[in-house]
């Protein structure tokens, strides 16, 4: 759970703040979890809730609801083909990302949701997701090029 909210938020004291108000949140609605799903899933859920409005309040910068900055998505390329990066690097760079970018990253390939739970979750449209995630990639690419 703290390695969930640390990916988004990017801080670990923050995460363990994040953390602290999802146990706080989880105990105090406990009578709510239906048991529809795994209790596991069910806090990560609290979890990644508690940590996009935690960067909700620091103020960043929205993603903008208008179509002109969709982007079309890439065709996928084998990156694994000659990977020259470390875990190490390739977390690092991840962290150097901007919030909304980690985000939206974080969510889709570390958390396994989808655009269309991505845009719920965070307020947006689900071709924004679609975007700022080819958009992460992207900048995630020229970070790691960057580190080399």
């Amino acid at each position: 759970m703290l390695n969930a909210a640390f990916r988004i938020v990017n801080d670990v004291d923050e995460a363990n703040d994040v953390l602290q108000e999802s146990f706080i949140s989880a105990f105090e609605n406990l009578d709510s979890y239906r048991g529809d799903s795994a209790f596991g899933a069910w806090l990560k859920r609290i979890v990644i809730n508690k940590a996009i409005t935690h960067l909700n309040k620091k103020k960043w910068e929205r993603f903008p609801n208008d179509e002109k900055w969709d982007v079309k998505e890439e065709e996928p390329i084998d990156i694994f083909e000659s990977f020259p990066f470390t875990v190490e690097k390739v977390r690092s760079a991840i962290g150097d990302l901007p919030d909304g970018y980690r985000t939206v990253l974080s969510l889709y390939l570390l958390e396994g949701y989808d655009h269309g739970e991505i845009a719920e979750i965070m307020g947006i449209t689900e071709s924004t997701s679609k975007s700022q995630f080819n958009r992460s990639k992207k900048k995630l690419k020229e970070l790691l090029e960057y580190k080399m």
